[in-house]
């Protein structure tokens, strides 16, 4: 008996141990994540040649800025959570580590999806956003588009067409904290 209770106290010390492991990797990679983004934008913002004049076909592509290999389509900004970060022109799990992504859909068509991961310096806040906060995307061009918010919802993972087909030109989205489900940010 005395050498089973030996046996779960030390499972349990490394349980804790690697429960405080995680906890660290995560304050670290959310940090990373935030020196990554402050990067890019800082390539970005240097790279962009802003023309915001030209006229926008709504069935044009997004133009995009080149940065050593990641492709931008533009910046959001969300200012009542003090966000300003690049957008990539594509969604992989890889790109999301970086910066938020294009999920579908373009601006210029009003029907934009942003994905991002679920950290402080991304979209971990989005649901405490009020009704009417701004929300600023500006293009790789320059000319920019305001909206406010309208709803939060959640959605679970599979609510993919949900997701894209909405009646709102711009969706935010990230996980909800125990993964199971997506934060949903819907502006007009």
């Amino acid at each position: 008996m005395y050498m089973r209770k030996q046996v779960l106290k030390h499972i349990g010390c490394i349980c804790i141990v690697l429960a405080l492991g995680l906890a660290l990797f995560n304050v670290y990679d959310t940090f990373r994540a935030r020196k990554s983004e402050e990067d890019i934008l800082a390539a970005y913002n240097l790279k962009n040649d802003l023309n915001p004049d030209i006229w926008i076909d709504p069935d044009m592509d997004m133009p995009e800025v080149e940065l050593d290999g990641l492709s931008c389509i533009g910046t959001i900004e969300i200012p009542s959570l003090d966000i300003k970060l690049p957008v990539t022109s594509a969604f992989t799990y890889d790109l999301m580590k970086l910066a938020p992504c294009r999920y579908s859909g373009s601006v210029y068509k009003g029907n934009m999806v942003i994905a991002a991961h679920n950290s402080w310096f991304h979209f971990g806040r989005i649901h405490s956003l009020d009704p009417g906060s701004k929300v600023v995307f500006t293009d790789a061009l320059g000319n920019q588009f305001e909206y406010r918010v309208v709803l939060i919802e959640t959605l679970t993972p599979d609510s993919v067409e949900d997701m894209i087909s909405s009646d709102y030109p711009l969706t935010l989205f990230t996980c909800t904290l125990d993964a199971k489900n997506r934060v949903t940010v819907r502006c007009k």
